[in-house]
Order: C-alpha cells, then sequence, then structure tokens
C-alpha cells in the first residue's frame, strides 16, 4: 500500500491536546486560544498539530476511556461562540486554575453552561439554525441516536450500562421508543452539543489548513465497556450473557510498567465483526478521517495479537496472547475507503509478524528518542542511525515523561549512552539535544511534545501508564511561552529540510 503523502515529505509538529490550551474557562477547548496556537505553530515553522482522541473523557479523565467512539468531548466545546450567537449568558471568571484541568469542578460547569445554550437556542427559534441542527442529526444518525440515547440513559442511572433496569439494558424496542418521545427535549440537547462540536472542530480545521497546517487525529483501538458503541453493538464484543467481559484488554509487563496495564476494555469479536466487512470499524476511521488529515492507530501491535486479561486477575502479569484480525482488517479498510493516512503505533513488545504486518500496509511506525539508550548499544532500534525514512520520531509521547524530567531520572547507563552519542550538550539541554537530533534524523515526520519545547520538567507530563487518577490535567499559560522557543525551533527546522514556508 504507497505512503500518504503528508507522510512522505520531510516535515515536523507539535503534540498538544486542546484540553491543554489557556482558557478561563477551566480547560483549554476550540475557542480563540487554539487558533492562537495554529500561529504560533507557523511562527515555529511546523506543519503539523497532533491531538489525543477529541472523544468525551471516561474513567480517569482518559481520552482513551470514552463513552463515544464517534462523539466529539462536549467540554472542548467553546462557550464565547454560544455567547455570540445570543444562545448563553455571559458569566465572571470562575477562579480556574490556569496551570491544570480540575475536571471534577470543570465538566459539571461546562455541561450547565451547554445546557443554558441549548435552553437560549430552543427560546431563540431561528429556523435557519433548527433546520441545520435537523440535518446534522440526519446525516450522524449511524452513531449519533445511539450516542444521545445512551447519554439520556447515563444521566438517570449511571454506570455500567448492565445494572440500567431491563428494558433499556437489553434495548426492547418499545422502550426505547417510548424514550425517544418523553426524553424528547433532553436527546435534543445531546444532539445541539455535538452539532456545536463538529461546527467548530471543523471550522478551526478549516483554519488550520488556510495556514498549511495539518492535524493529527488519534484512534484508540479499544472502547470503554460502558459506552453507547458496547451498549448499541454487543454482539461485536466479548461479552458474557449478562453483557460482562470475562476478559480484558491491556498489555503484559513492559517499559512502562513491572505489572503490565490492564486497562479493563472489552476486546473484539473479529470474527463476528469480519462477516459484515468490519462495518463499524469502517464507519469509525471515516467519521475520523472526516476530522484529521492523519490518524495515530493506537496499539497497532492489538490487530496481529493482543494481551487478554481474565477479569478475576487485578494486574496484567496473567494474560495470554490471542490472535488479531492482521492484514484482512487492513486491506478490508483500504477496499472501502481507500488508502489510509495511518500513523502505527508500534510501541511496547513488538514482534516479526507486527513488524511485518505493519510494512505490508505501507504504514511508518513511530520512534521514541527517550527509549534510544536503555540498552541494545548501537543497534537499538530508537537511535536516529537505524531509522527507516518513513517513521515518525518523538522525543516523547504523551505517556513518557518530558524530556527534562526523563533525563533527570535516567539512569547512569543512560547518560553515559545518550553523551557518547549526542555530546556534552544533552547535560544542559537535554530536550533541545533530543529534539535536534530527531529533526536531523532520516524520519519524514518528527512531533516534537509541547512541553519539550517550551522546556519543562516532569511535573508537567500529561500522563502516567498504570496510574489511575491525576492525569490528563496538564495546561500551560501564554506567559510561559516567550518568543524564543518559536525562534529556535522555526530556525532549527529549516535548517534540517522540513520547513514549510
Amino acid at each position: 500500500m504507497p505512503l500518504h503523502p503528508l507522510l512522505a515529505q520531510r516535515s515536523s509538529g507539535v503534540l498538544l491536546h486542546p484540553t491543554s490550551l489557556p482558557s478561563p474557562h477551566g480547560s483549554g477547548d476550540l475557542g480563540i486560544e487554539a487558533v492562537h496556537f495554529l500561529h504560533w505553530l507557523v511562527a515555529a515553522g511546523q506543519r503539523l498539530w497532533q491531538v489525543l482522541p477529541l472523544h468525551p473523557a471516561g474513567a480517569g479523565d482518559s481520552p482513551y476511556q470514552s463513552v463515544s467512539a464517534f462523539a466529539g468531548d462536549p467540554c472542548l466545546i467553546d462557550l464565547h461562540e454560544l455567547i455570540d450567537r445570543g444562545w448563553l449568558a455571559w458569566q465572571p471568571n470562575q477562579g480556574f486554575d490556569h496551570r491544570h484541568c480540575e475536571f471534577a469542578r470543570v465538566r459539571p460547569w461546562r455541561m450547565a453552561r451547554l445546557r443554558q445554550a441549548w435552553q437560549g437556542f430552543c427560546a431563540q427559534g431561528g429556523l435557519p439554525s433548527r433546520d441545520a441542527l435537523t440535518e446534522f442529526v440526519q446525516s450522524q444518525c449511524h452513531w449519533l441516536d445511539d450516542y444521545a440515547l445512551f447519554m439520556v440513559l447515563h444521566d438517570r442511572y449511571g454506570g455500567p450500562w448492565t445494572q440500567w433496569p431491563q428494558a433499556y439494558a437489553q434495548r426492547d424496542p418499545h422502550a426505547l421508543a417510548a424514550l425517544r418521545h418523553e426524553a424528547a427535549s433532553d436527546l435534543g440537547f445531546w444532539h445541539f452539543v455535538q452539532w456545536r462540536f463538529s461546527l467548530q472542530w471543523q471550522h478551526l480545521r478549516a483554519q488550520a489548513h488556510q495556514l498549511d497546517i495539518h492535524l493529527i487525529g488519534d484512534a484508540p483501538i479499544f472502547v470503554a465497556h460502558h459506552s453507547a458503541d458496547v451498549w448499541a453493538h454487543p454482539s461485536l464484543f466479548l461479552l458474557n450473557p449478562k453483557g460482562e467481559p470475562d476478559v480484558v484488554a491491556g498489555v503484559p509487563p513492559d517499559y512502562f510498567s513491572a505489572t503490565g496495564q490492564r486497562w479493563g476494555n472489552p476486546l473484539y469479536r473479529w470474527e463476528v465483526m469480519a462477516q459484515d466487512g468490519y462495518d463499524w470499524w469502517r464507519q469509525r476511521l471515516a467519521h475520523l478521517m472526516g476530522q484529521v488529515d492523519l490518524v495515530r492507530l493506537d496499539h497497532f501491535r492489538g490487530f496481529e495479537s493482543h494481551w487478554e486479561i481474565p477479569t478475576s486477575e487485578p494486574t496484567a502479569v496473567n494474560g495470554r496472547w490471542q490472535a488479531g484480525p492482521g492484514q484482512a482488517f487492513f486491506e478490508a479498510m483500504t477496499r472501502a475507503l481507500g488508502p489510509l493516512p495511518l500513523i502505527a503505533e508500534d510501541l511496547g513488545i513488538i514482534t516479526p509478524a507486527v513488524t511485518a504486518l505493519r510494512e505490508n500496509c505501507g504504514y511508518p511506525g513511530m520512534r521514541i528518542l527517550q527509549f534510544a539508550f536503555g540498552g541494545g548499544g548501537p543497534d537499538n532500534p530508537y537511535l536516529p542511525h537505524r531509522y527507516a525514512t518513513p517513521s515518525v520520531v518523538y522525543t516523547g509521547t504523551h505517556d513518557n515523561d518530558t524530556t527534562v524530567g526523563w533525563w533527570r531520572h535516567a539512569s547512569t547507563a543512560e547518560h553515559q549512552m545518550a553523551r557518547a552519542y549526542l555530546g556534552p550538550q544533552i547535560d544542559t539541554e537535554p530536550h533541545w539535544t533530543l529534539m535536534q537530533a530527531a529533526s536531523q534524523s532520516i524520519a519524514a515526520t518528527v512531533i516534537f511534545p509541547f512541553q519539550d519545547v517550551l522546556g519543562l520538567d516532569g511535573s508537567h507530563r500529561m500522563n502516567t501508564p498504570g496510574l489511575a487518577s491525576g492525569c490528563w490535567r496538564w495546561r500551560f499559560d501564554w506567559p510561559q511561552v516567550n518568543h524564543l522557543p518559536a525562534q529556535r525551533l522555526r530556525a532549527m527546522t529549516q535548517a534540517h529540510g522540513r520547513f514549510p514556508y
């Protein structure tokens, strides 16, 4: 399969989730600060903006544990746009933390504002807007109807969905028909929220394209058990007659955790999905490809084989590998959607079979510079001289410590290897040293976490794998960002042939 054009040319970009942007409303969103960040990328000579999954965050505030594989996060909606349309009244600053997302406080507050905006929209009664909303609902009915029903029932009964009243848990058609009539306004609210998210995101994407910035999205391989997807399509997942999983997803012990990672997501019935050409996945990827220009496919190795953990196990140590759908899946997706603009997240325990699958599909893999000095000597595959041109190189990902934090906690052996390979400047500027090594490498694509561009320490990392709480909260404020990082990044990008302008 041919390499996507955006992944074949030399370019670089920045990893930053929109929730990390500045905002007076407790978490970053799709408003003016996102546009400001686009212009910062231009000033820094960057062509790519990578985000984390845009779905509503779930357990532990994780965007990888969402209630929907299709919905956008309501907390990313720009409230100023709703105020400008006259649907929402202005409110004074709530005194939210500017450096962290206080999700337990921010999410209820933002959702309350969105409900007020829905009421304002209904009261205004403008026919063009109502027609536009109706058209959106009809165009997205393949997922939006189930999502709205799920959220109404979630608000009433909480989770998991298997403990809802039986008629709702088992999707009795008469009960759902009655719910559509009885809860019409609540369903309308969830339609309205997704409509505004979609319009705001597409407006931001259009502005990005005007500036020659391309967006990289993220597709988690698994979905949460308590989600509209599993509730609406239980036959596609490994569930027992009660609707609960007996086995769940995760990974065995690796670099990130000595006990592995027990994610807890239900696993797919790949053989059932194959019967209709993996149609649920086709719809999912088509939806995401309509939002972004490139897609980081999370846990690519799970398509070759995945780690199956009994639900009775408290960690991921005791599990077994089970076969995934392999190349047949990607061939089916390509037949349905055309060439896929995928980046294969091939980190962790990678076997020759996983590498062969990725190479046969023609997708670039990921290389993490922080992994390059932990062993293996000059044969370590994460060292720059070992890269293939179709690769996407990171100093670290959202799951890693910042580079400054990594260097402070690296072993003596890592320090020695890194100094020998990169030079003594790593002691004073570890972030710029790794960024330069990535940028001047043969790899076509390079992505820098924004924390590394700013030279921030480990207290600013986004996520710590295996930690159930306290993650995904990092934010920055513009006073932290002076003109020097953009100037330096622009000069480096230009020197290494990644400069787009």
